[in-house]
């Protein structure tokens, strides 16, 4: 009964809490690569960064996906609206929906040069680990919002379908970049159906062709489908190199200088 009296906000909070933790400690149980560079460094950054998205959302955009999706119920805005698609036909279709979006989305976001320079500070993490899935640029995760909210209310998405994506979105994105060794036979198997670590840390390598294959965050389909799979990286896990060609320096990698990242200049990517 409490649960049902717990805010959208509370519950995200609590599942991203409690999955980072436990991530966080199977990654340190059993690590998938060596770490080069200072995790103390890193995950202080990292959490600063996931703070101030969190802190200028509710500054910026306080009408969330959530509340927006209540809206849209009750004036009947949307398709799922329009046409009487409510229960677990609504659920299945928004979940896969709104999960086709932000793969692509993620595509959009590598070839689109003025997107790119936002998106960049994602892939400018030298190693891989549970924290690099909350690595995002405060404005990037104002473009990804706003792109959500739109395909909320032209789909007429559920409030529970927005809060039951959301939850999940966050958890994939973490598990996909955690720097957990998983058998090789349960992440062919586990693959099939959502992107792994050893899926997910091809898309993260300096070459080019591989940081342009494995979009997806969630379900590994879209990748399959769109012709965007790789399923190894050329080097293997344990030599592949991690990040961009162009920011290796550690010294230029601090916070104040991932903020001021996108307004550095540096040659536009090439299309697909």
């Amino acid at each position: 009964m409490q649960l049902l009296n717990t805010t959208p906000e509370t519950l995200r909070l609590t599942a991203f809490l409690s999955l980072f933790a436990l991530l966080a400690v199977c990654e340190a149980l059993w690590p998938r690569r060596p770490l080069t560079v200072s995790k103390s460094r890193r995950w202080l950054g990292n959490l600063v960064i996931v703070t101030l998205d969190a802190l200028l959302l509710r500054l910026l955009l306080p009408l969330a996906p959530f509340g927006l999706a209540a809206m849209a119920q009750t004036n009947g805005w949307g398709l799922f609206n329009r046409f009487g698609v409510h229960g677990w036909p609504e659920l299945l279709a928004s979940l896969l929906l709104l999960d086709l979006i932000i793969y692509f989305q993620h595509r959009l976001f590598h070839r689109t040069p003025l997107f790119w320079r936002f998106h960049r500070m994602h892939h400018t993490d030298l190693d891989l680990d549970v924290s690099s899935g909350i690595r995002f640029h405060p404005v990037e995760i104002a473009l990804s919002l706003l792109i959500k909210m739109a395909a909320v209310l032209l789909l007429g998405v559920a409030p529970l379908s927005v809060l039951l994506f959301e939850i999940l979105l966050n958890a994939t994105s973490m598990f996909s970049h955690t720097n957990m060794r998983l058998p090789l036979g349960i992440d062919r198997w586990l693959r099939l159906f959502v992107v792994t670590p050893d899926m997910h840390r091809v898309h993260h390598s300096v070459i080019p062709r591989e940081t342009d294959s494995n979009f997806g965050f969630n379900l590994p389909w879209w990748d399959r489908l769109f012709n965007t799979y790789r399923a190894q990286p050329r080097e293997g896990h344990d030599l592949m190199a991690i990040g961009l060609r162009e920011f290796r320096e550690l010294d230029k990698l601090g916070l104040r200088h991932l903020l001021l990242l996108p307004f550095i200049s540096t040659p536009a990517r090439k299309p697909l």
